[in-house]
């Protein structure tokens, strides 16, 4: 069976599993906010439009002076790129043949784009219940690599790891002259996320992606951007196809950046709608990773395989994610994304029908 290896466009997952699609799907499968685009984006749509007739900055440099002043990085330590899909696999050209440590379950695009290109590629794995990072076997492992990958907040389990753990890693990575690449995708959907970026004056070896279409909810545009130091922005940059991100995603950047307030709203929100199904969740007898951000593992304890749960959920119109290949969990749980009230009361009375 030939499942996606990626959330949306859930006409392939029906069509893989030999499942007629049932009307008014829910969609639980892709990261995304589930309250849409700033309304003030829509409202400024025709404006943006406006950019189409002309071609695009390949340097983006309104867009990076902008971002420059909301995270108090210097602009020429920022490379914007056409999500984070395209900086993933500029790192990995810059790492080409190199040893690369790949902290798991993750995201499978590092994987996918480090073995394009020749990559030697280990992994470090995280296990349930806990999903301890064991700080001391990961440093131990950090003299024999060129690069890690590490995702915090984590995907697929939406944990967090403190600053503190985070620091020491990228301490003992510098000392051993191997880069950290710290994938911030969903950063913003976490209350008092503590971010690596200061940590960039001080050490060469960090890398850190952000993903702006999942908190503004628009991954059709594609947009997000790298921090680093210069001459890895120079290098990266160098590889980067010539204006690999268009016009209007350039002109959105900018306008999406001075969103505060909807991205304030949306984290607590968020934080309400996942408390909310965690304790559903918790009645039920159902386990559930202790996510912080807006999506989360499940499984039904009662069975190993989650795939009987899965297709279950798919007949009654309930699109989750599989994780058969996240590597550690090959199917034994299921992910599914935050979205809002409506979606959670028929996603609750799915689940109650499962138990019974």
């Amino acid at each position: 069976m030939n499942l996606p290896k990626h959330g949306s466009n859930p006409q392939y997952v029906y069509n893989a599993m030999n499942i007629n699609k049932p009307d008014g799907i829910i969609d639980l499968s892709a990261n995304i906010n589930p309250f849409g685009p700033p309304k003030e984006l829509l409202d400024n749509w025709s404006q943006l439009l406006k950019e189409v007739v002309e071609y695009p900055d390949p340097y983006a440099q309104n867009l990076r002076k902008k971002i420059s002043e909301t995270v108090h990085v210097d602009s020429e330590k920022i490379l914007v790129g056409n999500g984070g899909a395209e900086l993933i696999h500029l790192i990995a050209r810059m790492l080409t043949k190199k040893r690369v440590l790949i902290v798991q379950p993750t995201f499978s695009e590092y994987e996918k784009a480090c073995r394009s290109f020749r990559c030697e590629v280990y992994h470090h794995q995280v296990t349930d219940p806990h999903w301890d990072l064991e700080l001391e076997k990961l440093k131990l492992s950090l003299s024999e690599m060129d690069a890690l990958f590490l995702c915090n907040p984590t995907n697929p389990t939406g944990i967090v790891y403190s600053y503190e753990i985070l620091k020491e890693i990228v301490e003992e990575a510098y000392r051993q002259q191997c880069t950290v690449i710290i994938d911030e995708a969903f950063y913003d959907f976490v209350i008092d996320f503590q971010t690596l970026v200061p940590l960039l004056q001080e050490y060469k070896n960090l890398i850190i992606i952000r993903s702006m279409t999942k908190m503004f909810s628009i991954p059709g545009i594609r947009l997000g951007y790298l921090l680093a130091d210069k001459e890895i922005i120079q290098h990266l940059q160098s590889n980067q196809v010539h204006w690999s991100v268009n016009a209007i995603a350039l002109k959105a950047g900018e306008f999406l950046l001075e969103q505060e307030d909807f991205i304030r709203e949306t984290q607590y929100r968020i934080k309400e709608e996942r408390e909310s199904l965690f304790s559903f969740f918790d009645r039920q007898h159902f386990q559930v990773s202790p996510s912080q951000t807006n999506f989360y593992l499940l499984r039904d304890p009662s069975i190993e395989d989650q795939f009987f749960l899965f297709s279950f959920l798919l007949k009654k119109g309930i699109v989750c994610r599989h994780t058969l290949n996240f590597q550690g969990l090959e199917g034994r749980w299921l992910r599914f994304a935050i979205k809002g009230k409506k979606e959670h009361t028929r996603l609750m009375e799915v689940m109650r029908e499962w138990r019974q």
